[in-house]
């Protein structure tokens, strides 16, 4: 199994970001390579890709996901976090304990609609029904749902009208997503003109990231080296722009863990990204063998998460505690409203 503690570090609690960087892509940028970690910002990426590169994108939009609901007097709180095919949906719930098979939970808001709890699982996620579908409960969720904001943003009074436009990428259009892409955040208009002047091409594909991307990893992950399943998809035009890419003798350049993930679900062995439509749980530890790309651009992530677990597989453990003593060190911020990194693939 895993052992955690070769993923773990000690973040001071002044270096975690609480607002992004004004405009996103005045964000600091860390270089890693194989020489010394170079200090950069977003606005630098032109210079940092080469012409024929093809930067892969998550075009997921993310959904007001956090509920406040009653069973009885007890209050539980709930975040979806996907739905299934059946028209339930799976959603994380905080006092799952309360929770049985067959309760009825109220949703708090201006929208008086209700849940039938279907199912309940040991990882604290239970299976709703609700009471409306289709448009009907999408009206009830923008009007009493909130943005499932991370914990270590604090908003003691919920998110904010500002947050509702920062936790968003300029490239989201498809519903469904509870956490933002969070690397897609440093991008502007003004950036993608200038990496289109470079001759670097655009490639979108869609994962929708789940509220298990809030949770601790649990020994059951670590085992089976599985996370919460995220539905995703790969158009056979973005397969073959990729392909398309690579064969050309560019690098194929993933906008965040989400894209990189989804893209080493859809990879075969010879390196040929395959179109997808599906859900996805796989995680990307140490040892795994990358075939989809060449250079990730990524944000800093949490000690002992399966996120920093994946940059390490990517650019190498060592190469990564360094890159992160140096940030720490040169007060980069840290996690979703923070900085960023490039980091190159190890060999």
């Amino acid at each position: 199994m895993i052992n955690l503690d070769a993923f773990d570090f000690t973040l001071p609690a002044a270096c975690i970001a609480s607002e992004p960087a004004r405009p996103r892509d005045a964000a600091r940028l860390l270089h890693v390579t194989p020489a010394e970690p170079a200090d950069r910002t977003v606005r630098d990426l032109p210079a940092l890709l080469q012409p024929g590169d093809l930067l892969v994108v998550n075009d997921t939009r993310v959904i007001p996901a956090q509920l406040q609901a009653r069973r009885g007097q007890a209050r539980v709180g709930l975040t979806l976090d996907r739905p299934l095919a059946d028209g339930g949906w799976v959603a994380l719930a905080r006092n799952a304990r309360r929770l049985r098979p067959g309760d009825s939970v109220a949703i708090e808001g201006p929208v008086a609609f209700a849940a039938r709890v279907r199912k309940r699982h040991p990882d604290g996620s239970v299976v709703l029904d609700f009471d409306r579908r289709g448009a009907a409960l999408d009206t009830a969720l923008r009007t009493d749902a909130k943005l499932a904001l991370p914990p270590y943003i604090p908003r003691p009074e919920g998110p904010t009208a500002r947050d509702q436009a920062d936790y968003q990428t300029l490239f989201a259009e498809h519903d469904g997503a509870v956490a933002a892409p969070t690397a897609g955040l440093h991008m502007t208009p003004e950036l993608l003109a200038a990496l289109a002047a470079r001759g670097v091409g655009l490639a979108r594909l869609t994962l929708h990231v789940g509220a298990g991307t809030f949770l601790p990893l649990r020994e059951a992950s670590l085992a089976t080296r599985r996370l919460h399943p995220e539905r995703g998809t790969i158009a056979p035009a973005t397969a073959a722009a990729i392909n398309d890419a690579r064969a050309a003798g560019g690098r194929i350049v993933a906008l965040g863990t989400t894209t990189l993930r989804l893209l080493e679900s859809a990879v075969d062995p010879a390196g040929r990204i395959l179109p997808f439509a599906g859900e996805t749980d796989i995680m990307l530890t140490p040892g795994h063998v990358f075939r989809s790309a060449d250079v990730l651009m990524t944000n800093f992530h949490l000690p002992r998460s399966s996120l920093f677990m994946l940059v390490c597989a990517f650019a190498g453990t060592a190469r990564m505690r360094a890159a992160y003593a140096h940030a720490i060190a040169s007060g980069y911020r840290f996690y979703s409203y923070g900085d960023a990194t490039l980091l190159e693939r190890a060999a």
